[in-house]
């Protein structure tokens, strides 16, 4: 046997009676950061085809956000009744989605973005432990633009990881709530702040950053999952050695071919504060070895500050997870006029298109447009709008370019109007659904346009960069937001329904036939997913912007679970408590949403639905 020092056999003892009792780490604190850190990895591959479990945001790598559970059904999901609920203790706009793993649900809330762990063995899932992050910059809430919003964390290794505003990525032992490693990811004093959930590929946890409007660089960070140091840094403009673009990098379409057109395609230096973040979603196929993950719209939102196409902005991205190499990009809003962020999630299917099989990414973009790419090449298949649309006459499928409508053009000196859809898009940052049993897409939105004026933006770090105007309003119909099925084979609208104000939740289908989805005056609605046919609908405490999930808990029953909390961008007149007189408040949203105070009000509820 060995010779040990009599530290190697304390730490040994130490290790043993932890193993069999983890409340004996009190005894040994040197051993915090071991207890913290298991060594095991998760096969997040197997363990996503888990449907009693949520271990990330989208439910799995293809963002699909499906469910093969069938306890609730299209028959009866009228029975529906509220389980339990739990008080997030936090009154902004609640995002995030909840995740379950091993019978604990996890949920993350907005700035100060507290942790906490829910113990589905106990009734009423009373919480295990919270974890709240240390030393937080509350300036962080004068940097973000539309909210103090989180939208989630990721289980892996028995770790979760989430990220905070002030630009922080946390990994947090999964059973204790201790503290494994915090790494500073962003910089406050440039404006830069993270509303993003992470994922985690292959032990690396993706991050990226917010702060388009301030005229930060964006970027995407890996992380190592165990220790939290960096692996690979991916900037969105720049040279192409700061894209790590290099041999690898195959673009489909000739205009985004060349050298160092993350420099070329600006005006001198502007690529420095150009923005192009990553605060949106990721996605991972495996076969091809390749995360997908969108860039941010270029900063000043006056575009005519910044000639040319703003590589590499309003884009996306197909690169390798091990080392971030770039090996495609397609940019769906060349020279962005509008600030159509490209950070939409990306639907991950094997389709027949056009009679032959392809591996597909679809994608409900902000400009209007409903993709459907091939996701190994980045050729796009087809590109069809899905809302009112006056700003573009269509997208070239030689070039791949989108054809702009030059008279909705704005810039210095004019106000155009009628602009549709507007600066969020018409559909932002909430998520959409794919279910492989019809073979439809879910796509929660808003109908919207504005009007908008051009003004000088002029950069001093930290603080706002946008150069407009902003006057939104409700589309053609009055309503503002609608709930759409779509056919994406063969790229039309099956049903749609209409609401009130613009539908700023995610989307959940499940193989019992159900769509869930959540209104901004709080009401939690299932839906036929073959029909769209209303079947059941509940009204929760506050407007509903989160993501809901499913599971089996303990019991084996299947329940549903979403956050209410109104706020966001959308619904930041509420929270924020802005003037709705103020028509330019929240970048041009208030205009749109005045009335919104008087169908709901601020809270931060956790609910969670079953069957009787």
């Amino acid at each position: 046997m060995p010779k040990r020092s009599g530290w190697q056999i304390l730490t040994l003892i130490a290790v043993i009676a932890c193993r069999g009792n983890p409340s004996n780490q009190k005894t040994f604190p040197f051993l915090q950061r071991y207890s913290a850190a298991p060594a095991v990895k998760t096969d997040l591959l197997q363990l996503q085809k888990d449907d009693g479990q949520w271990i990330m945001p989208a439910k799995d790598y293809a963002s699909r956000r499906f469910s093969a559970l069938n306890q609730i059904n299209a028959n009866n999901v009228r029975s529906l009744k509220v389980s339990w609920t739990f008080s997030m203790a936090n009154d902004r706009g609640e995002e995030a989605a909840p995740l379950v793993v091993n019978k604990t649900m996890y949920v993350v809330s907005p700035f100060p973005n507290t942790l906490y762990a829910l113990d589905l063995t106990q009734p009423g899932a009373p919480a295990k432990w919270s974890y709240k992050p240390k030393n937080l910059d509350q300036s962080a809430k004068g940097i973000a633009c539309c909210d103090w919003v989180n939208r989630g964390c990721a289980y892996a290794n028995a770790k979760i990881f989430f990220n905070t505003l002030d630009g922080k990525a946390c990994a947090v032992n999964a059973e204790t709530g201790q503290e494994v490693w915090v790494t500073q990811v962003t910089n406050m004093a440039r404006g830069e702040s993270i509303t993003m959930a992470p994922l985690v590929v292959k032990n690396k946890v993706l991050v990226g950053d917010s702060g388009g409007e301030f005229g930060v660089r964006g970027s995407l960070t890996a992380l190592d999952a165990e220790s939290g140091k960096q692996i690979w840094k991916a900037y969105s403009t720049g040279p192409d050695a700061d894209c790590l673009i290099g041999s690898s990098f195959k673009p489909h379409y000739a205009s985004d071919q060349g050298k160092d057109l993350g420099v070329k395609t600006w005006p001198p230096d502007l690529w420095k504060i150009g923005g192009g973040t990553v605060w949106g979603w990721i996605s991972y196929d495996p076969e091809l070895d390749l995360i997908y993950y969108g860039t941010s719209n270029p900063g000043p939102w006056n575009p005519e500050q910044r000639p040319g196409d703003n590589k590499w902005t309003c884009g996306i991205f197909a690169r390798r997870p091990d080392t971030g190499d770039a090996i495609w990009f397609y940019q769906w809003s060349p020279h962005d006029l509008y600030d159509h962020d490209g950070v939409n999630e990306q639907i991950l299917v094997d389709l027949p298109i056009n009679g032959q099989m392809r591996k597909v990414l679809l994608r409900a973009e902000r400009n209007g447009h409903v993709y459907v790419l091939d996701r190994a090449t980045g050729e796009v298949l087809s590109a069809t709008p899905f809302a009112y649309n006056t700003i573009a006459k269509g997208i070239d499928l030689e070039t791949g370019r989108l054809i702009p409508n030059t008279e909705k053009s704005p810039g210095f000196g004019r106000v155009v109007r009628e602009i549709c859809p507007p600066a969020p898009g018409a559909k932002d940052w909430q998520p959409t659904a794919y279910s492989p049993v019809t073979g439809l897409f879910y796509i929660p939105h808003q109908n919207l346009c504005q009007d908008e004026e051009g003004l000088q933006a002029n950069y001093i770090a930290g603080t706002p960069y946008v150069g407009a105007n902003v006057k939104m309003y409700a589309g053609p119909g009055g309503h503002r937001g609608e709930y759409d099925a779509w056919d994406p084979i063969h790229a039309r609208k099956v049903w749609s329904i209409k609401e009130r104000f613009p539908v700023w939740s995610g989307t959940l289908v499940t193989a019992g036939n159900v769509a869930f989805y959540g209104t901004m005056e709080g009401w939690f609605k299932a839906v036929n997913a073959t029909t769209g046919d209303l079947l059941w609908q509940f009204k929760t405490g506050s407007g509903i912007i989160g993501q809901p999930v499913t599971f089996l808990g303990p019991d084996s029953k299947q329940y549903v679970s979403v956050l209410s909390g109104v706020g966001g961008w959308s619904g930041a007149i509420v929270p924020g408590q802005l003037d709705p007189r103020d028509a330019t408040a929240a970048l041009g949203f208030v205009n749109a949403m005045s009335d919104l105070p008087r169908y709901t009000t601020k809270g931060g509820m956790l609910y969670t639905f079953g069957l009787p």
